[in-house]
């Protein structure tokens, strides 16, 4: 008994000793070393969800770990951007998001629970996600100049959609430029927003082409324009707002994040990584059929595209006359 007790109190001695050996090595292992979360601030079956469902796929497999996807849609992606914002920066924990969380918050919301440079580090832009108006086949209209005059016969009438960012300015920047009064009904996220307008409970939406293109090809929604100020090579036949409502030029973008103060090494193995699969023309060309255009740059490029986007989705509001809420 005496010596099993003595054999006890050395393993329990050991115990702490090989727990750090553990921890150490663990640490020391080149990253990644277990799966990677990817933080959406969008529900399951927005455009960006659908788009980073097949780049964490193929990032996943060239890391060697899974992707984690987890959704954390509402409060315009603050609740996802706050999540990220205080997770460890270790390369684990990324968010990846639009103008939506890091280009309009801070001038639509009042009360802001993160900062959209200061709290993260941008690792790769991975491409731009055109939106465009669509509307219920109800509304007699097919083209945008057919809308506007049914809305300045019947101000009042006609509603609009938001559930981001992109489709609340792109609503109101609309309404200002066209003369015209519409009924701004806000949504979660944008999945929901497209459910109502297809049952008819509002007139409009602007709406990312991945989330809205196969409602349009379902005969299920009517698509009217393309927000970008030039025509847009994936929908070539869609006519630009520009060309009707001079000025109109709004153009939604995604990329990936992680928590400020990120370890270089893993910035920049990230970055490589994702630009390698941004750049395969097999990937590039199912990213094309779901609506988006795909392209990437260095961290540096990322960062100062992030900072001259706060600019110009300054002045968007700002002239939209959007007030904070």
């Amino acid at each position: 008994m005496f010596a099993l007790w003595k054999r006890y109190r050395h393993v329990a001695a050991a115990a702490p000793l090989m727990l750090a050996m553990i921890a150490t090595a663990s640490a020391q292992a080149p990253y990644p070393n277990r799966n990677i979360t990817l933080v959406l601030p969008f529900a399951a079956g927005s455009g960006t969800d659908t788009t980073t469902r097949l780049i964490g796929k193929e990032l996943g497999t060239a890391l060697g770990v899974s992707m984690v996807i987890e959704n954390k849609a509402g409060a315009n992606g603050s609740i996802a951007a706050s999540h990220v914002a205080r997770s460890a920066p270790d390369g684990y924990t990324l968010f990846v998001t639009t103008n939506t969380s890091h280009s309009a918050n801070p001038y639509l919301l009042k009360n802001m629970t993160y900062d959209p440079v200061k709290d993260f580090t941008p690792i790769a832009r991975t491409g731009d996600l055109p939106f465009m108006l669509v509307i219920h086949p109800d509304v007699p209209a097919n083209s945008v100049a057919e809308l506007i005059a049914l809305a300045k016969k019947e101000p009042g009438k006609y509603s609009y959609a938001s559930g981001s960012s992109s489709a609340i300015v792109s609503g109101a920047t609309f309404a200002r430029l066209a003369g015209i009064d519409l009924l701004h009904v806000p949504y979660k996220s944008s999945p929901p927003a497209l459910t109502d307008l297809i049952a008819g409970r509002v007139s409009m939406m602007f709406i990312d082409v991945p989330t809205g293109l196969p409602h349009v090809n379902a005969k299920a929604l009517k698509a009217l324009a393309v927000t970008t100020k030039k025509p847009s090579a994936l929908l070539p036949h869609l006519p630009t707002m520009d060309a009707t409502v001079k000025g109109f030029d709004i153009t939604s973008w995604q990329g990936y994040f992680g928590p400020a103060n990120m370890p270089k090494d893993v910035v920049t193995r990230l970055n490589a990584e994702i630009r390698k699969v941004i750049e395969r023309p097999d990937i590039k060309s199912q990213l094309a059929e779901r609506g988006m255009e795909a392209f990437s740059g260095t961290p540096e490029e990322f960062d100062a595209f992030v900072k001259d986007q706060l600019k110009v989705w300054e002045k968007l509001i700002t002239e939209a006359g959007i007030e904070k809420q």
